[in-house]
């Protein structure tokens, strides 16, 4: 196989790989709290944590949502180091690969039974390894529908469907091509993002959907496993 090849695929399946490490449940586990995938909405996520991690909620939370995006924004930096040192391809599909990789990873990791969360750390963590502004942009829209709505699926929804046209307009101030592998992407891992989050959707339309800070916030109301 050729040397370049081989570096290429092995990037990708380590950001596989190090998508499979799930944050929230080894966070649980050090930590000393319940299986995220048993308890509350069943999402092994930061929002979960949140909120089935009583006294020590704030800190688990924010662990986990560290080491999510984390997983998405390592492999990144990577591809573009190694692309640069020309150790593997420096270009916009390998980029996207392994970005997918790691989104993939997260969603369904093959170290916890490919029971994974929905991704949007993973995402944003993706978004800021592959352009800081893009990343930069994403999480102001989630900030601010958050602030305005108060509905954290809300504000993933929205910041991630907003996505494709951002990387549509800022890829191009960095490079001359790849604009729409990595606009396809996009488009792919917002499309799953919104799949994994279908119960979220349910909810919104029917009104019933948890705020942040809530007196609703348990998320016992529907499990978000399929």
């Amino acid at each position: 196989m050729d040397l370049l090849l081989f570096a290429n695929t092995a990037l990708i399946a380590c950001a596989y790989l190090l998508g499979s490490i799930s944050s929230a449940i080894l966070v649980c586990r050090a930590l000393g709290l319940a299986d995220p995938r048993t308890q509350g909405s069943g999402n092994p996520g930061a929002t979960n944590v949140l909120r089935i991690g009583g006294p020590k909620a704030r800190k688990a939370a924010a662990i986990t949502l560290f080491g999510d995006s984390l997983k998405g924004f390592l492999p990144m930096f990577a591809a573009h180091l190694l692309g640069a040192m020309g150790l593997v391809d420096a270009s916009a599909w390998l980029l996207a690969a392994v970005g997918l990789a790691a989104f993939l990873g997260h969603l369904y990791p093959v170290f916890f039974g490919f029971q994974g969360g929905k991704g949007v750390a993973t995402a944003l963590g993706v978004q800021f390894g592959l352009l800081l502004s893009l990343g930069a942009a994403v999480a102001a829209i989630w900030l601010f529908v958050a602030k305005v709505l108060k509905v954290s699926s809300a504000s993933a929804l929205v910041s991630m469907a907003a996505a494709p046209l951002l990387i549509w307009l800022l890829w191009p101030l960095h490079a001359d091509s790849g604009t729409g592998v990595l606009v396809g992407m996009q488009t792919l891992m917002t499309l799953l993002l919104f799949w994994r989050h279908r119960s979220n959707i349910r909810n919104l339309l029917s009104g019933t959907e948890d705020r942040i800070g809530g007196a609703n916030d348990s998320g016992a109301h529907e499990r978000d496993r399929p």
